[in-house]
């Protein structure tokens, strides 16, 4: 993988960022009139696949002419769109004048089809689950929900070769045993309980190796590899089964990033970087023990802060404890913009988890409440006489 191609692309991404989708609580209306914009571009091959239950349209954006087919679908939960983003940032590369051969190469090899946006009822309301309480993730057996047909139906239409199933995961994961966020996680989803490295899973592993060798330049250590363990409802694990090389990429958090902008950027290095691998067949030259090696992403090690070594008292005698505090997003009630409340998450020994934020509170004490699950509502003293 050419790193300088890479670099350069990143140094330039401002030039192609979609700067009306600013922060993640856009609605189905904000892509709307992108889609329009697109459907006048003759590069682009833009339709109706067809409604969410709540009648909203549900978009499909083709490009490229080549042999292998490419199918990336993203909030197919409606609170998870940080891929949708770097989706429109893409479309406006392609139509761009910058880096002609790299592109032609992917268009002579590959036939794109994206689904930008496959909960519009969800994303209206910032929620997982579509209009009917179904999360569309856990609906590939049945297909109850229209949302889900509509994937089904493309997918078997076009024998789609490889498939990018984008979501976003809570910033509370790490990459392995370390204090740092997991911003990527990847997964080569199972097809069956007993996780057979098939043929397609070996391709969709061999790629995802190679995405994270290219990540460690930008995000080093900051990449994990989701939990396997199959589940038979699932997307990813049935369009594995189905002959669709399948790769789960879950946006998590960075220091810093509130509204995962980074993170955003780094969509974009990623699936380009697929594109090109597919096109050229680089991911062969990779292996699944390399993809084994990618630390697994390790649920809720993480707090937005840590107080250590707090002194609190209760009925005239004294502890020294640790605090996990987390603050967390409610929503206003257009789904518009958010407040942040904190809350108590744990007290105790958390000698093993990590804060984005860590306060020693050595020779402190607490003053105030401080109740497990309620509002952290405290100050933090020092015990020395003043």
């Amino acid at each position: 993988m050419d790193i300088t191609f890479y670099s350069l692309l990143e140094q330039n991404y401002s030039k192609y960022t979609e700067k009306t989708l600013f922060h993640r609580r856009f609605k189905h209306d904000a892509i709307k009139k992108l889609i329009k914009s697109l459907s006048s571009n003759d590069f682009y091959a833009v339709k109706e696949l067809g409604r969410s239950v709540e009648n909203r349209a549900i978009y499909h954006i083709r490009f490229g002419h080549g042999t292998t087919t490419i199918l990336l679908w993203s909030q197919m939960h409606g609170n998870e769109p940080t891929a949708t983003q770097a989706l429109f940032d893409l479309f406006h590369f392609f139509d761009s004048d910058d880096f002609t051969k790299e592109k032609a190469e992917i268009l002579a090899q590959l036939t794109i089809h994206v689904i930008p946006m496959l909960n519009p009822d969800g994303a209206e309301r910032f929620q997982r689950r579509n209009a009917l309480g179904i999360d569309p993730n856990r609906d590939a057996q049945q297909l109850q929900a229209p949302e889900t047909r509509l994937l089904k139906k493309l997918r078997d239409r076009i024998q789609a070769d490889f498939g990018f199933n984008l979501h976003d995961q809570t910033a509370y994961y790490t990459a392995g045993n370390t204090p740092n966020p997991a911003t990527i996680s990847f997964l080569a989803p199972a097809s069956d309980i007993a996780k057979t490295i098939t043929p397609t899973r070996k391709d969709a592993m061999q790629l995802i190796a190679q995405l994270n060798d290219l990540l460690q330049e930008f995000i080093p250590n900051h990449v994990a590899k989701y939990d396997d363990t199959f589940s038979p409802r699932s997307f990813g694990d049935n369009m594995q089964a189905w002959g669709t090389r399948t790769i789960l990429v879950e946006s998590g958090a960075y220091p810093n990033d509130q509204e995962r902008q980074l993170t955003r950027k780094m969509n974009f290095l990623l699936i380009m970087a697929a594109f090109q691998s597919i096109a050229r067949k680089d991911y062969k030259n990779y292996n699944t023990d390399q993809y084994f090696a990618i630390p697994d992403n390790q649920k809720e090690k993480l707090f937005d802060r840590l107080i250590r070594n707090a002194t609190i008292e209760y009925q005239g005698s004294s502890y020294q404890t640790d605090i996990g505090i987390n603050q967390h997003e409610i929503d206003s009630s257009d789904h518009k913009t958010f407040t942040l409340q904190s809350e108590v998450m744990d007290i105790g020994d958390l000698s093993m988890y990590h804060g984005y934020e860590e306060i020693d509170a050595t020779g402190m004490k607490l003053v105030g409440k401080l109740e497990l699950g309620k509002k952290a509502n405290f100050k933090l003293i020092s015990l020395r006489p003043t």
